[in-house]
């Protein structure tokens, strides 16, 4: 059986990617839950001694399917949709695929700010530190801005309710998105947060969520706006 190893669901949004993506597309896998845990990211950190053997990246999630490790949550949903082509999880349509491939791929490598300043929490409420945000940092709100253009310009295109269509790796690439939204509180138009509650409402990413307010784990290095639970 696959396993899957990732980290705390309440801080790790690259973790949530694939662990909803399967989940819900009902491939079978098996749980490995690394904890960060202390200084998670120090060379002598437990998580890293746990995590170092099997995958020298050092990182969560990866993928390991018999002899074989698949690091970065991207290369992982190419491996699923290459070894589950029946799965559908990238759009059937050429033209949707590609464009699918290309919204998970500025996804991954941009919307900087919104990622380094409003780190997923999913059990927090940080709606004043969204405020603030939304008023000193322009990147934060520019980064919303082409955050909001990018899905109303697919949802209308696609006709909903998922970016495409149907639920595919690009709306489980953005769902820790969608939390990023609810716990900053930061404002987008109605039909944006309506694909946020669409969002929030697949099974998969309820199961993901409803677990991750139940961690209650601090983790210092994930907490730049709280000093306690």
């Amino acid at each position: 059986m696959l396993k899957l190893y990732i980290g705390n669901k309440n801080y790790s949004s690259w973790s949530m990617r694939p662990w909803v993506l399967m989940t819900q597309a009902g491939i079978p896998f098996e749980e490995v839950m690394v904890r960060f845990g202390t200084d998670f990211s120090s060379p002598d950190s437990a998580f890293k001694k746990t995590v170092r053997p099997i995958n020298p990246a050092g990182t969560v999630p990866f993928l390991v399917d018999g002899d074989i490790v698949v690091s970065d949550t991207l290369a992982i949903a190419e491996y699923l949709a290459e070894s589950f082509p029946g799965k559908a999880l990238w759009p059937t349509d050429k033209a949707r695929r590609a464009q699918a491939r290309s919204a998970c791929a500025e996804m991954h490598a941009g919307f900087r700010a919104i990622r380094n300043h409003c780190g997923m929490n999913i059990e927090a409420d940080l709606a004043p530190q969204g405020r603030l945000l939304m008023r000193d940092r322009s990147d934060v709100r520019a980064d919303l801005a082409r955050l909001v253009a990018l899905w109303d310009g697919l949802l209308a295109q696609h006709g909903g309710p998922m970016l495409f269509g149907d639920f595919s790796i690009a709306d489980a690439y953005f769902a820790p998105v969608c939390s990023r939204l609810k716990t900053y509180a930061l404002p987008v138009p109605p039909t944006i947060a309506a694909y946020v509650e669409r969002v929030h409402a697949v099974p998969a990413v309820k199961a993901w969520t409803d677990a991750a307010r139940v961690e209650h784990a601090f983790v210092v290095e994930d907490e730049p706006y709280r000093l306690a639970p």
